[in-house]
């Protein structure tokens, strides 16, 4: 019996030694990975911008001074309208009434005055021959005098109502769309006050956006050499993703850049025959670049984010010694070294690399969250890339 308990305590024991004692780490084993060979090509690209359509001149339509009912609206709502033409009347009765009452007191006026001017010729010719009290003669010249003043005075008062009862009628300023109308028939309107409808011309039509101060001195380029551009460097994308048939030329580089933004204002100015684009629209401007030589362009996923800075893991061979034959070297598997680089534009899936890699060189595009600086590899995931052909475009 003790026997067998010495026995049982000996294979415990043992059992117990051995699952205790510290087994070696396993090798970490590569990790399969994507790879993607950098080759410099030739692309075409477009920055794009958030923008509005806005029309080039655009007013609100307010009387001027009168006021009263509306009795006539003579164009349709959203109609096209050329200069001069009439939009609305306003009750024409009172100012109507107060020019020709101007002008019957300027006849008055005329009256008297040719009455004082007769009546100081006769005492001119009298005076001549001192046969007229000098006071007389006096009195006669200031009577005239004052006969002019009112006659002025009278005419002054007939421009005025002739003004106000022009204004009682409403033309269009210039050529363009009008608007829904805000007042009906009958409705009362203020001068200076109610706004009876809004006018915008729509052929060009500007389009006006937000650029960073830093790209202002290509801009200004974009305009001087505005001859040696091409056509097609300004476009325009619709609300609805569809591309606008006619390419734009930058007509204006605002003053000065906001100092809160770092942002100053460009407007371009587009054809709109066919009245496509609306004031207040939202529309993508897009300006291709101007590039010339061939770039870099790597798929946007291999490309890591670290405290502001982007990286790429490089696939490079490693020679290393032979542990099983001593003396002869081999070539080990595939190592991701992390390398520094610099992006420009993001084009669909890929990104454009400015500087850190070169061509030739094998970035690691699937397995990045598995790998850090110095990990084995292997190709044993390997598919092929395909890069967006969205945004890219061989010249």
């Amino acid at each position: 019996m003790h026997s067998v308990t010495r026995y049982v305590i000996i294979l415990l024991g043992g059992i117990l030694f051995f699952s205790c004692r510290q087994k070696p780490p396993a090798a970490n084993p590569p990790v399969p990975v994507n790879l993607f060979t950098v080759k410099s090509e030739m692309v075409r690209y477009y920055d794009t911008y958030p923008s509005t359509a806005q029309a080039l001149s655009q007013v609100n339509i307010v009387p001027s001074v009168v006021q009263g009912y509306v009795t006539g609206i003579f164009a349709a709502d959203g109609a096209q309208v050329r200069k001069g033409q009439l939009l609305y009347e306003i009750d024409k009765r009172i100012y109507q009434a107060a020019y020709d009452q101007a002008l019957a007191n300027l006849k008055v006026a005329q009256s008297n005055q040719l009455q004082q001017q007769q009546d100081a010729d006769r005492y001119v010719y009298l005076n001549k021959y001192n046969a007229v009290a000098k006071q007389l003669y006096d009195h006669a010249m200031i009577a005239l005098e004052t006969a002019k003043s009112q006659t002025k005075v009278a005419q002054e008062a007939v421009k005025s109502a002739q003004t106000n009862l022009n204004f009682a009628s409403v033309y269009a300023p210039f050529d363009g769309t009008i608007g829904i109308s805000a007042v009906r028939l009958g409705n009362v309107v203020v001068g200076g006050q109610t706004i009876m409808n809004t006018i915008s011309t729509n052929d060009p039509m500007a389009v006006d956006f937000l650029v960073n101060e830093k790209q202002l001195l290509a801009f200004e380029r974009f305009k001087t050499d505005s001859s040696a551009m091409p056509d097609s460097l300004f476009t325009l994308q619709l609300p609805d993703n569809t591309g606008y048939p006619y390419p734009g030329k930058i007509s204006v580089i605002d003053r000065a850049v906001d100092p809160q933004t770092g942002t100053i204002r460009m407007r371009l100015v587009f054809p709109n025959h066919q009245h496509l684009l609306k004031v207040g629209m939202s529309c993508v401007v897009r300006v291709r670049n101007q590039e010339k030589g061939p770039q870099m362009v790597v798929p946007n996923k291999a490309v890591v984010e670290q405290m502001g800075e982007y990286f790429l893991f490089v696939a490079k061979d490693t020679v290393v010694a032979s542990k099983n034959k001593p003396g002869k070297e081999e070539v080990s598997r595939l190592h991701a070294y992390q390398k520094k680089i610099q992006i420009g534009q993001t084009i669909g899936a890929d990104v454009i690399v400015l500087s850190g890699v070169t061509d030739g060189d094998r970035v690691v595009v699937d397995g990045i969250q598995s790998i850090h600086d110095g990990s084995a590899i292997t190709l044993a995931a390997k598919k092929p890339h395909t890069g967006a052909d969205s945004g890219k475009t061989n010249k």
